[in-house]
């Protein structure tokens, strides 16, 4: 279930973080902007980031840290809802 969670919560932050920046939203990370910044595009950023969040993720679970996992998943949890409370505020 955990890891479960933790792929749904990517999938969720991918696609809010891809339509907020569609609307209009800036980018917070410092990272992804560079990429972003670079000429890549917003697609390629946060895809790079997302990829770099699986490997993370398959390092908690390969290393047995499911503890690590949970924080990483309410981490991603709250910057969903972030995510959707920018686009709601976009959209409205």
């Amino acid at each position: 279930m955990l890891i479960a969670t933790f792929l749904a919560l990517q999938i969720v932050d991918l696609l809010t973080t891809l339509m907020g920046l569609r609307l209009g939203a800036g980018e917070a990370c410092p990272l992804i902007r560079l990429l972003i910044s670079a000429g890549l595009g917003q697609t390629f950023g946060v895809v790079s980031a997302k990829l770099f969040a699986l490997l993370l993720g398959g390092a908690c679970v390969g290393l047995h840290r499911p503890n690590v996992l949970r924080l990483i998943n309410y981490w991603f949890a709250g910057l969903a809802a972030w995510n959707i409370a920018i686009i709601v505020r976009l959209v409205a």
